[in-house]
């Protein structure tokens, strides 16, 4: 019988022993066979992650988290911040399975089980197209308030959904957060004091050089002329 990486992802995660979790509140344990990054560090085969790490999986390679009550597949070129109850997806694509509610965050969106019953999903982002597939009981997508950019208040309602059990939905990131913020130009982020500083300055300049200007020319004129 052939087993997919994905089964055999999911059976080591629940043959995984519950020993294995730190001791630290919201950690989990992260099991990995090589090309699997954390937080610019390659790891070993197990290790601990607490909330904020950063976890990295290159080509090829894909990570397992164990988290209580969660168990997730990071999947090949993906990623994932690491925030106890959700994972923060920057790139790629994650497969969650909980029963505690574990959400994952793609900018402003958020995906959610609907209920506290054991839910199966998974949530892609590749190119700016975010997938989420329900496998196993209901999810929600919803605009997070205070992750929200730019969008409209059209936008925000198409981009909230409920997606059913063996459905699938999509959703454009561009247009459900908005564009990102511009760049700050050369005198944003610089303490206004020595903006302050800077002009005072460029006035005492501005009238030395009235001055020297005005006294060069008065010495230039012939005394013949009134």
């Amino acid at each position: 019988m052939r087993v997919s990486l994905r089964q055999l992802a999911w059976i080591l995660l629940v043959l995984c022993p519950r020993a294995l979790l730190g001791s630290e509140p919201g950690s989990a344990v992260l099991h990995a066979q090589g090309g699997v990054y954390v937080n610019g560090n390659e790891v070993g085969a197990s290790t601990v992650v607490f909330p904020g790490d950063l976890i990295e999986t290159r080509p090829g390679f894909v990570a397992n988290l164990d988290a209580e009550g969660s168990a997730v597949l990071v999947q090949t070129e993906s990623i994932v911040k690491f925030e106890k109850n959700f994972l923060s997806l920057e790139h790629g694509s994650v497969s969650v399975g909980t029963s505690t509610a574990m959400a994952v965050h793609i900018k402003c969106l958020k995906v959610e089980p609907v209920s506290s019953e054991r839910t199966q999903y998974d949530v892609t982002d590749r190119t700016g197209n975010v997938l989420v597939v329900a496998h196993k009981q209901d999810v929600n997508i919803t605009q997070a308030g205070g992750l929200r950019k730019a969008a409209s208040e059209k936008d925000s309602a198409t981009s909230s959904a409920t997606v059913h059990e063996g459905e699938q939905a999509s959703r454009e990131e561009s247009k459900a957060c908005g564009a990102a913020a511009p760049p700050e130009g050369p005198t944003q982020g610089v303490n206004p004091k020595w903006i302050e500083i800077g002009a005072a300055a460029g006035g005492g300049v501005l009238v030395l050089c009235l001055l020297l200007c005005r006294g060069s020319g008065s010495s230039s004129v012939s005394p013949s002329q009134p």
